[in-house]
Order: structure tokens, then C-alpha cells, then sequence
């Protein structure tokens, strides 16, 4: 193995010595955490191997930014970490396909325009994420009852906000309450 295939953190096997981190490189040396002992190793000249699955791209005609973003996509989804959007009957039938206007104060600058279909997209993704922040705030067992009561009283006040865009929905039972939307609320502690 040569000096430029390790990084700091790399996990390594080597022979004698079994599993350890890499903590520092030189030119021609590493420094290595092994179970009993740090110790410089010479990669070129010992037996070092990847003790974690390593990947080479070559050849691979797409850009950067697009690569690292499908990837994020995947991992994300792969793990769970980000909940599918809630499916909403949808945009009330007198708002399709219209328009938010955002007309500055001064009329020499130019209005902002964007499809009402994707304002109320983003206005159930922020339903969805408050639902989601909701229900871990009321799951967490590291925050205290008062913590749970304050955090959850941030959240009621922002479904409150957002009652103003309840007129852009279909049905009545997707808009915004506000006494929130999650799970469970919260009980005041005793």
C-alpha cells in the first residue's frame, strides 16, 4: 500500500498488529493507533491493507456537485433519516395552476413570481418537518418534561403561523390547527 491511499482516520489492517487508525502522515511514514500501541509504520514496505471497504472512481463522465448529491440522496434514504412527504389531497381546486405575486414596495424593481403549486409544496414540507420535529421532541428521553412542554409550545406557535395558508388547501383536515399536528402533544409538567 503507498503513503497517498491513507488519510487521517483510515481505519488499516496491518499483519502483526492488527486494526488501527491512522493519526498522522508523513512522506514515507504513518502514525497508527493499534490497540496496544501508536506505532510508525512504513506503508510502502509492510503489508498494510484498508480495513474498510474503499471505492476508486475512474473514467466516471458526471459532475462533482451531481455525484455528492445523488450520494447524500441515497445515504439519506438508505438510513431513514428523511420521512417521505405526507401525500395532501392537494392545492384547493380554485388555486391550480396560479401564481404568488411578491410585489416590492418599489414599483420600479421587478415582481417575484412562483407557481402556487410549488408555494404549497413548500408549505408541506414545513407541516411535514414540524410533524416530524413534533414527534421527536415528545420521544426524546434526554429532554426533561418542562423541556418537552417549552419546545413544544415553539411548535404549536408556528402551526399557528402557518394557519394563514390554510385557505390553499383541498381538505379541511390537512390544514394547519394550532394545536399541533404530531403524534401526541405534549402535557404540561405537574
Amino acid at each position: 500500500m503507498n503513503i497517498e491511499t491513507l488519510h487521517i482516520g483510515m481505519k488499516v489492517r496491518h499483519p502483526q498488529y492488527g486494526v488501527g487508525v491512522v493519526k498522522s502522515l508523513t512522506e514515507q511514514t504513518a502514525e497508527i493507533a493499534f490497540e496496544d500501541a501508536q506505532r510508525t509504520i512504513a506503508p510502502a514496505s509492510s503489508d498494510l491493507q484498508p480495513a474498510e471497504p474503499t471505492a476508486k472512481l475512474s473514467e466516471l463522465e458526471l459532475p462533482l456537485a451531481n455525484l455528492v448529491r445523488d450520494t447524500a440522496h441515497a445515504v439519506v434514504g438508505a438510513l431513514g433519516l428523511e420521512q417521505q412527504d405526507v401525500l395532501v389531497e392537494g392545492l384547493a381546486t380554485r388555486w391550480q395552476r396560479g401564481t404568488l405575486v411578491m410585489q416590492p414596495a418599489e414599483r420600479s424593481l421587478q415582481p417575484k413570481e412562483v407557481p402556487l403549486e410549488t408555494f404549497f409544496h413548500k408549505i408541506v414540507m414545513i407541516r411535514n418537518n414540524l410533524r416530524v420535529l413534533e414527534q421527536k421532541v415528545n420521544a426524546s428521553d434526554k429532554l426533561s418534561d418542562a423541556d418537552k412542554f417549552d419546545l413544544q409550545q415553539y411548535i404549536t406557535r408556528c402551526y399557528g403561523s402557518l394557519t394563514t395558508f390554510n385557505v390553499l388547501f383541498k381538505n379541511k383536515d390537512d390544514q394547519f390547527r394550532t394545536g399541533g399536528q404530531g403524534s401526541g402533544v405534549c402535557r404540561p409538567p405537574a
